[in-house]
């Protein structure tokens, strides 16, 4: 299973919602600046919760983009560790753009979200609609590049572990054949092919 890791430039976003990822498998990194001494007590209840998939990471030094150095070693490290992990860094920092669009030509899966609640996975616990639904799926499956399912039952399974709830076969089917509809994929004797949007 793809692992997927938080890094949270704490300088720049305070989240008041980590409790989201308690549900989720990730590792969560909270990098935090040289001059910050306190978080707020709920921030560190939702880390308790997250046992050993949560760390703090104090950064040393001060000075522009020290923090951002930080990440960006971290994901260095952890990207030759783990190549197919996925990395979420929090901040409103567009400073990480170039960084990201250099990983991303190493074939390194890394994106930059404002808010825990734009991480994919997260935004689809709160989708209702198909077309919601639909939209999450198809993102997740255009991030894939070449890894993407190619029987029915392997995008089954995929599109079950988007969503918090576990779906039965009757809702998935009637996903797949929306998808269809939409021609965004082809089913052809339990294969599937895809004509999905660009990244």
């Amino acid at each position: 299973m793809q692992t997927n890791y938080v890094l949270i430039d704490f300088e720049n976003v305070q989240p008041k919602n980590l409790e989201i990822l308690s549900k989720h498998p990730f590792k969560v990194y909270v990098f935090v600046g040289a001059n910050q001494v306190k978080v707020s007590f709920d921030l560190a209840t939702a880390m308790q919760r997250l046992g050993q998939d949560a760390k703090y990471i104090k950064i040393s030094g001060n000075g522009p983009n020290a923090l951002d150095f930080h990440i960006a070693y971290y994901i260095g490290e952890m990207a030759s560790k783990d190549p197919e992990a996925l990395f979420h860094i929090i901040s409103k920092d567009t400073g990480f753009d170039p960084l990201i669009n250099h990983l991303k030509s190493r074939k390194i899966k890394v994106k930059r979200e404002s808010d825990l609640a734009e991480i994919p996975v997260l935004r689809a616990s709160s989708s209702t609609s198909t077309n919601e639904k639909v939209s999450v799926i198809v993102k997740n499956l255009v991030g894939r590049g070449q890894s993407k399912p190619r029987k029915v039952k392997t995008l089954s399974n995929t599109i079950n572990s988007l969503f918090t709830r576990k779906m039965a076969d009757k809702e998935l089917l009637s996903l797949i054949e929306h998808m269809q509809e939409r021609k965004f994929i082809v089913v052809k004797e339990g294969n599937v092919s895809y004509r999905l949007p660009a990244a």
